[in-house]
């Protein structure tokens, strides 16, 4: 990465970043160039991909990379123009197998100096539909844009192709080969109406005495014969 002349790592007028490894890259407004695109690249490595990746909830993430140009937009304003690219492994939001997704995401930011640019408009008090803005302190970060379009770009709801909708709308989680669970069995109330009747031959036992010719009464009494607390009345 193009050190400032602080020595820090704020790209110099004109110049043209390389490629840097980190997750962040502060930018210096001051030391950017009003006159030519300030470029950009960074490629994290292997540490700060996991990072990232725990940061976002992710299984992995293989590859990421994010270049672009920053540029004057009017005398005080700066405009980002970048393309993310990533690869990412999340679990299936269904069967928790993971699920990889390429993404192709194009970023713009607009950095405004004039605080009425973002402040909410109107008798309602509504937020500017461009969601493109951001306010210009005295660094760009373009890591940090990175970190938050690879979330906002995530998908939602990972699924792999075997997780499919049953006929009754229904998600069906049966990995491949492996039968589907019948609907019955997934409603909480069908299994339990289910367990009831499975103790229905044994309720029916000892009504009958177990089999042993007597009957015991299975009213107040209950099961056992013996009374409960309160069946007096």
């Amino acid at each position: 990465m193009t050190k400032g002349p602080s020595g820090d790592d704020s790209a110099q007028p004109g110049t043209t970043a390389s490629i840097t490894e980190r997750t962040r890259l502060p930018i210096r407004v001051a030391g950017l160039s009003s006159r030519r695109p300030n470029r950009f690249h960074l490629r994290p490595d292997a540490q700060g991909r996991a990072a990232i990746a725990t940061e976002l909830d992710l299984l992995l993430l293989r590859k990421l990379s994010f270049e672009g140009t920053i540029e004057a937009s009017g005398p005080r304003d700066w405009r980002l123009e970048g393309h993310l690219g990533a690869t990412v492994v999340q679990p299936c939001v269904v069967s928790a197998e993971p699920v990889t997704t390429r993404l192709e995401v194009p970023v713009s930011r607009l950095y405004c100096a004039r605080p009425a640019a973002l402040a909410p408009s109107g008798p309602d008090g509504e937020i500017p539909d461009d969601d493109r803005l951001e306010p210009l302190g005295t660094e760009i970060d373009p890591g940090a844009v990175m970190t938050e379009a690879l979330a906002l770009a995530l998908p939602d709801y990972p699924r792999q192709p075997e997780a499919q909708l049953g006929d009754e709308g229904q998600l069906d989680a049966a990995p491949p080969g492996a039968a589907r669970i019948a609907p019955e069995r997934e409603n909480p109330f069908a299994a339990l109406a289910a367990l009831r009747g499975d103790a229905a031959p044994e309720d029916a036992a000892q009504a009958d005495g177990d089999g042993d010719g007597a009957t015991r009464p299975i009213d107040a009494a209950g099961k056992d014969g013996k009374r409960r607390p309160g069946s007096d009345g």
